[in-house]
């Protein structure tokens, strides 16, 4: 999958040294977007590891993925932002407007890779479907990060938020495309920008701060909706790092959490495919951690 962002490198301290890695990344594009500092439901999944698969060196502390809060002590991400990381991996939650602010005021305080990542988020209990990687037809991309009562006490105590409204069971295939096309659809998420062409190639600055882009409607399938982001439609979009952010669609005057950002087009110009929650698959692995509507 394209979509887990790679933040810019942060060096501290001997005591606590590689926080990120130098690469490409990108997210809510910057044609169309705004702040979001009102979706305050919606969070960046913070990761602690050991990347360099050495157990000398300190593990790195980096925002990775976003995702929603579904309830007190539940939030809802992509499994491939959760699968495939190093023995002894442990993800925090921030719902933080300015998570890689936050990121480097914790660097600068110091601390242990742990006591950097404490600062900035709540850790959590991370699950994911375990008929993920799945196949094209339904890819079974979700995952969760789950609370104790003590931290999702934790998390209140930080943030102030409304879980996010999650659709009704097949509620997207029940209208028409037109019905669908002619709905508000939003994106929001920390990932940075679209590619940006330079002397190197091409590179996608900014990432790490909390962002809404309008969507248009493209095509509905079994477990997708796929939504057009092109800038001559005064669209914005996602891209790496929104993974697992969510997809927002106003249906009779709800603001409903229709599926959770996976893929696209490698530049990020064109094209966001969601991984739909009203279906089946997605309401049977959400059932085990959430009441559903």
């Amino acid at each position: 999958m394209r979509r887990p962002a790679v933040l810019v490198s942060l060096t501290v301290t001997a005591a606590v040294a590689l926080l990120g890695i130098a690469a490409p990344a990108s997210a809510i594009n910057s044609y169309n977007a705004q702040p979001a500092p009102e979706r305050t439901e919606v969070g960046a999944l913070v990761v602690q590891s050991d990347r360099d698969n050495d157990p000398a060196t300190p593990d790195s502390v980096r925002w990775s993925c976003s995702g929603t809060m579904i309830a007190a002590d539940v939030f809802l991400t992509a499994a491939h932002c959760i699968d495939d990381r190093p023995p002894g991996t442990k993800f925090y939650i921030s719902l933080a407007q300015n998570v890689q602010a936050d990121i480097d005021a914790s660097v600068a305080q110091g601390g242990t890779p742990e006591d950097i990542a404490l600062r900035v988020g709540v850790a959590g209990t991370a699950s994911f479907d375990p008929i993920y990687p799945g196949n094209q037809a339904d890819a079974h991309d979700i995952a969760v990060v789950k609370f104790s009562a003590t931290q999702a006490a934790d998390l209140a105590s930080r943030w102030s938020f409304v879980p996010a409204t999650l659709p009704t069971a097949g509620q997207l295939s029940a209208l028409s495309p037109s019905a669908l096309d002619a709905a508000a659809w939003q994106v929001t998420g920390y990932g940075t920008e679209e590619a940006v062409n330079g002397p190197g190639g091409q590179t996608h600055p900014g990432g790490g701060v909390r962002m809404k882009a309008p969507l248009g409607f493209n095509a509905i399938n079994p477990t997708w909706v796929r939504l057009g982001m092109n800038e001559s439609r005064d669209l914005g979009g996602a891209c790496y790092g929104d993974s697992g952010g969510p997809n927002f669609v106003t249906l009779n005057g709800k603001f409903i959490l229709a599926g959770t950002t996976i893929t696209g087009d490698t530049p990020c110009y064109a094209t966001n495919v969601v991984y739909r929650t009203d279906t089946a698959s997605a309401r049977t692995f959400l059932a085990q951690f959430v009441t559903l509507p």
